[in-house]
């Protein structure tokens, strides 16, 4: 039996002519996202509009309207992304605030940007950054897992409460030993640790960056370089963590010194380690998951803020296992 469910048309009027150009988007670009997004029928009408749609999903697009046109007064500059991800995060939870998420910001002094969560969980990250002096992100790409992280440590160290940044990845994939491959050491290991230096060079520009590596304030090295080393007074991000051995990850989290924070990210559905071989992620994620002064954040792929595509890839991909795993 088809389940009814009750039409209704709900009118709003918002009072500031200015603030609403900037809540309809262009072209009432971002009316016909929420439209989309929330399955109702919206309608500009000078500072109106008119929602249709059953009850739910207006009330969803009402909420929805009405938490960008606070962000909004609050000088917060909504872009069409914006948007779509507050139609994730309401439509996940209605009792969710935009503004308690949206304008927790992490300012990036080396370039005078902003950072800011754009999801439940990535507002439950950065605080548990904030609280815990290990915390493992784990989830699906897209998530801003080692975005946000970087951002942190990029506060942390403008504020001084850190001396150095230190990035890190495993440095060997899918069984492949950087002996074999040609070069010097750091041609070797460069393509691994490239998607660090971009999301460091996101928000430090190269050369201040490139200054700050060279006096050795940040440091981007392989994994096995953090053997035999105590890092205090440091905030540490261990990146793609499910390639690390059990071994690996044992050895990161016994380097962590005084005053040093360590921000461990990582897939566990995603490990490129040789057939046999237990990713050291996996086994932390299980070992220390009662330990009261560790966090565990787990992303799923509803809280990937790519492009929106990306969650359909994602989406795609994951009904194709699904086939195959049930053949």
């Amino acid at each position: 039996m088809t389940e009814y469910k009750e039409h209704t048309q709900t009118e709003m009027t918002f009072p500031d002519h200015g603030l609403v150009k900037t809540l309809f988007g262009a072209h009432n670009d971002n009316l016909q996202r929420i439209a989309a997004a929330t399955d109702t029928r919206i309608h500009a009408r000078g500072n109106s509009v008119i929602i249709e749609g059953d009850n739910i999903a207006a009330a969803l697009a009402e909420n929805i309207l009405n938490q960008l046109y606070k962000l909004i007064e609050e000088g917060y500059p909504v872009y069409s992304n914006d948007v779509d991800y507050a139609a994730n995060v309401l439509s996940r939870d209605g009792h969710a605030s935009l503004k308690h998420i949206f304008l927790d910001t992490i300012y990036i002094k080396a370039n005078n940007q902003t950072v800011a969560p754009k999801s439940i969980m990535q507002k439950a990250y950065i605080d548990a950054i904030r609280k815990f002096d290990i915390v493992f992100g784990i989830g699906p790409a897209g998530t801003g897992k080692t975005y946000l992280a970087m951002a942190m440590a990029v506060s942390a160290l403008a504020k001084k409460q850190v001396n150095r940044i230190i990035l890190t990845r495993p440095a060997v994939e899918a069984g492949e030993a950087l002996g074999f491959l040609p070069g010097d050491l750091a041609e070797k290991v460069n393509p691994y640790l490239r998607p660090l230096y971009d999301a460091l060079h996101d928000m430090i520009k190269i050369e201040k960056a490139s200054a700050m590596m060279e006096h050795g304030i940040i440091e981007v090295a392989p994994l096995a370089f953090m053997r035999g080393r105590t890092l205090n007074d440091s905030f540490v991000i261990l990146d793609e963590a499910q390639n690390s051995t059990s071994e690996q990850m044992k050895m990161f989290l016994t380097r962590i010194g005084y005053n040093s924070k360590a921000v461990i990210t990582g897939d566990v559905t995603q490990s490129d380690l040789p057939a046999g071989r237990a990713s050291g992620l996996l086994e932390a994620s299980d070992l220390l998951r009662d330990i009261q002064d560790i966090a565990f954040i787990h992303f799923t792929k509803k809280d990937v803020v790519r492009h929106k595509l990306v969650q359909k890839i994602i989406d795609a991909y994951e009904r194709k296992e699904k086939r195959e795993n049930d053949r």
